[in-house]
């Protein structure tokens, strides 16, 4: 998609963001942004599930975004949700019709893969520099602060503070106190101290802030004598005496607030005051670019098969000294078989799970041999896997949990049809390769689906007869088919 048109949705816990872009020659030219404050935060309830009035506030604005991503190709749009979709209980009815509301699948990222994607945006919108950047972004409801070099993330970290939450939590109903502002500092600082050693001032060279907080309070400055400077440490102080004085930030729109930051001013400005406190920072440039910018790029990134995801891969085979020719050799017969009871848009479109399952599945031996793909799942489930969704990893980790044992342990991570192919397809690659021979030795055999009746594996009788190995793990395997109510025939 050389030239296509590419788009992003950025669900953040204040605003909802869409951005429209144009590839030319390997770059996104915004053709559209929509911009809508959902304040997603602010209707979580103490139980951390969203209350009906916020849920319908969030599903009329992803119709009206859905009405202008029509005419984009489905395949060309990202959609990711941050952080009140990842700590939202019970969300599931809410985000299947946000989903049809988009007519797009939702990817809710983990913090340190929003950090990343945030960094990604960020340092493509600045000038080329070799120089050490911090990057700050508060959000609604967390707060990314990044270390890297180039277009290359060095240090990710995500926060649970944003300006939603925490003006929620210490500024309620906008008032403004010295001992409001005290207990948030402190809650501030909590979160931070930890940081003051990796992220402090000898860590980076210059500081960039992004997001909404941050240009609302370069522009607020601005507007009150601090040219040209961003935020500055003088200018946050000047901020703080002006917000502690009116006591409401209601009062602040008289001096260049905008209306739509008056509920969210309190939290951010502290926010941003406690990380200059304690990183070190006297003033940080600002920029219009974060998480949307990141998924363009990372989307151009797939386009032009340079995935991060491919990359994660690979360094977890390293990490966990997996054995890449068994990984190698379980793949190839996977795609194999998986080739031989799909479809060809089907294969297309999971045949990547499939094959990344196959090269993670052993990575848990560098802990134990016993239950090993226990402890290969955990790691999947649990890790930071750079480019990967929260629904990604699930279902790598619900391949790499099934690729032996006993189906039934993880039968409840196994939604549809086609997951059972793709478990069936790795299970058997990993039967066949348990000697950790070359392919070339393996039997040739003809795997079919049979619908309804179950599934059909041809196989070279008299290979079978010569492999009393092999066989036995067949006849097991059937078994365990069985068990779940689905037919394996060996013939």
């Amino acid at each position: 998609m050389p030239q296509g048109i590419i788009a992003a949705v950025d669900l953040g816990s204040n605003s909802f963001r869409l951005q429209v872009a144009r590839v030319v020659q390997g770059q996104p030219y915004t053709l559209d942004a929509l911009k809508e404050s959902v304040r997603l935060a602010a209707g979580l309830l103490p139980d951390n599930t969203l209350d009906a009035v916020t849920q319908e506030r969030a599903l009329a604005c992803l119709r009206r975004f859905g009405e202008r991503l029509r005419a984009v190709p489905r395949e060309a749009i990202r959609v990711v949700g941050t952080n009140t979709l990842r700590v939202a209980q019970h969300a599931e009815t809410f985000l299947e019709a946000a989903q049809e509301a988009l007519g797009v699948p939702i990817e809710i990222i983990a913090g340190q893969e929003e950090a990343r994607l945030i960094y990604v945006g960020v340092a493509h919108s600045l000038p080329r520099s070799r120089c050490r950047r911090l990057v700050v972004d508060i959000g609604g409801g967390s707060t990314e602060i990044i270390i890297g070099r180039g277009v290359k993330p060095q240090r990710l970290e995500s926060l649970y503070m944003g300006c939603v939450s925490y003006t929620q939590q210490f500024f309620s109903q906008n008032k403004v106190t010295e001992r409001h502002w005290t207990a948030a500092t402190l809650a501030a600082a909590n979160e931070l101290q930890a940081l003051s050693a990796t992220f402090g001032r000898e860590q980076w060279d210059e500081a960039v802030g992004s997001s909404g907080t941050a240009r609302a309070l370069a522009e607020l400055l601005e507007l009150n004598g601090f040219v040209g400077q961003g935020i500055t440490r003088a200018g946050l102080a000047f901020l703080r005496e002006k917000l502690l004085e009116a006591r409401d930030p209601h009062h602040l729109v008289s001096i260049g607030l905008r209306m739509e930051r008056v509920p969210v001013l309190p939290g951010g400005l502290v926010i941003m005051s406690a990380v200059f406190d304690h990183l070190g920072i006297e003033q940080m440039q600002t920029t219009d670019c974060g998480l949307r910018e990141g998924v363009l790029y990372e989307m151009l990134g797939r386009l032009k098969h340079r995935d991060v995801r491919e990359e994660t891969v690979r360094h977890f085979v390293q990490r966990y000294h997996a054995d890449p020719m068994q990984a190698e050799r379980v793949e190839k017969l996977a795609l194999t078989l998986y080739r031989q009871v799909t479809t060809r848009p089907q294969y297309v479109h999971y045949s990547p799970y499939l094959r990344w399952a196959a090269q993670l599945h052993e990575i848990g031996l560098s802990i134990a041999h016993g239950g090993y793909h226990r402890h290969s799942t955990y790691i999947v489930d649990h890790a930071d896997m750079p480019g990967f969704s929260k629904m990604e990893q699930a279902i790598v980790g619900g391949l790499v949990q099934n690729h032996r044992g006993r189906l039934v342990k993880g039968a409840e991570r196994i939604t549809n049809r086609e997951g059972w192919r793709l478990v069936l397809c790795l299970r058997l690659a990993v039967l066949f390769c348990r000697g950790r021979a070359p392919l070339g030795r393996t039997p040739r055999f003809r795997l079919a689906d049979e619908g309804e009746e179950g599934f059909c594996l041809q196989l070279n009788p008299v290979w079978l007869a010569s492999h009393a190995l092999a066989a036995a793990n067949l006849e097991k395997e059937c078994q365990q088919w069985q068990a779940q109510g689905i037919s394996l025939r060996v013939v």
